[in-house]
């Protein structure tokens, strides 16, 4: 049995780290609804505001109460990049992934929890702070889809398999590189585009709403982990454009170019 199992054994637990992941979608969700966005770059230029780092510290501090013993990785915290080089298990988080998308307040932002166990992500928590949705899942779990509110509902999600007639398939139509191009133009059949940010790219598969996500783009570690695991509880699975698996823990926190997809 793995960390996964064990976590997903304990109701206990488990309960907590819903409740948290609330938890940090609703500072998100306060300060998308209530404040003036202010904005600030990071080193590598990209932005952060005050709700990555409300909710980054909403989770240090949940998951260092409620597992003690694993180490959490966030995109937050630079300094937490060095620990899978010592450790085999840990969180892997990234709080707010979509901060553009944030900005933009078009909704398309997403909360991210993942447990990395021997370079795999084997459970994933996506949470859609605006839509009042969790997503959980993993390689071998079930993933399900949980809507808080005065009835709780809970279901599971799978992908759906791939038409010969039509791929649909996770792209912008208006920022598409070459590659990707490439890639759409050597599908056979009819292809449709479908457009989601952050990791709800994922999620559109693992709901059945879409059929494959070419990422011939950097991302980084903490971008996919969750959403990783949530999609192969669903069905499908992520790997390298090379078709080698996806690796994390990495020294090099980029990803490779990936392919998402669900059942064929």
């Amino acid at each position: 049995m793995n960390i996964a199992q064990k976590i997903l054994s304990d109701s206990n637990i488990l309960s907590s780290l819903k409740h948290l992941m609330w938890e940090a979608g609703d500072v998100i969700i306060d300060i998308y609804n209530n404040e003036k966005i202010d904005i600030t770059t990071k080193k590598d230029q990209s932005p952060v505001t005050k709700a990555d780092l409300a909710a980054h510290n909403v989770l240090i501090q949940g998951l260092s109460k409620l597992t003690p013993e694993i180490p959490v990785v966030s995109e937050e915290d630079p300094a937490s990049l060095a620990i899978p080089e010592t450790v085999s298990v840990y969180w892997l988080i990234d709080p707010l992934d979509g901060t553009k998308e944030f900005i933009n307040r078009n909704g398309q932002f997403t909360c991210n929890l993942a447990l990395i166990e021997s370079h795999k992500p084997t459970l994933g928590f996506v949470g859609i702070p605006v839509k009042d949705e969790l997503y959980i899942g993993g390689d071998g779990i079930q993933s399900i889809r949980e809507k808080r509110g005065s009835s709780s509902t809970e279901e599971q999600i799978h992908c759906s398999r791939i038409s010969a007639d039509l791929t649909r398939v996770v792209a912008s139509k208006s920022h598409l590189n070459a590659e990707t191009e490439a890639f759409i133009n050597s599908l056979e059949g009819d292809v449709e585009l479908v457009q989601a940010g952050s990791s709800l790219k994922f999620l559109k598969i693992a709901t059945g709403e879409a059929d494959i996500y070419p990422r011939l783009a950097p991302t980084c570690e903490w971008d996919t982990a969750a959403a990783h695991a949530v999609l192969e509880g669903a069905g499908g699975s992520i790997t390298q454009s090379s078709g080698s698996p996806m690796v994390y823990g990495k020294r090099d926190i980029l990803n490779p170019y990936f392919i998402a997809k669900g059942h064929r």
